[in-house]
């Protein structure tokens, strides 16, 4: 993949996370700020920003969004196939929302 194909690639994501996440935001705050994974200093900020703002940041080269979790054990849950899925999505929600959400500080 060229680089160029890869920054649009990225700006995409960027915007479509920004505007997901803002629609979240002002649909069910709590429940946005748990699926998120952010505080509520960034989901002020996200809420709060302006299109400009929003296709500003969405430019930029790196990835906004990130995985919640950095260990095997999340990844094996959620991507758990069988009869057991539906509480191993469940098992991993509950040590997900244990998690340390992300703020500006």
């Amino acid at each position: 993949m060229r680089t160029s194909d890869m920054h649009a690639e990225i700006r995409e994501l960027n915007l479509a996370y920004l505007m997901l996440a803002q629609q979240m935001l002002r649909e069910d705050r709590a429940v946005a700020i748990y699926r998120l994974g952010v505080g509520d200093d960034v989901a002020e900020v996200l809420e709060g920003l302006s299109s400009a703002q929003i296709l500003r940041m969405a430019s930029s080269n790196m990835l906004l969004c990130q995985f919640r979790f950095n260990d095997a054990l999340l990844v094996d849950l959620l991507s758990a196939h069988g009869k057991e899925r539906g509480a191993a999505h469940l098992h991993a929600a509950i040590l997900a929302a244990g998690r340390p959400v992300e703020s500006l500080a």
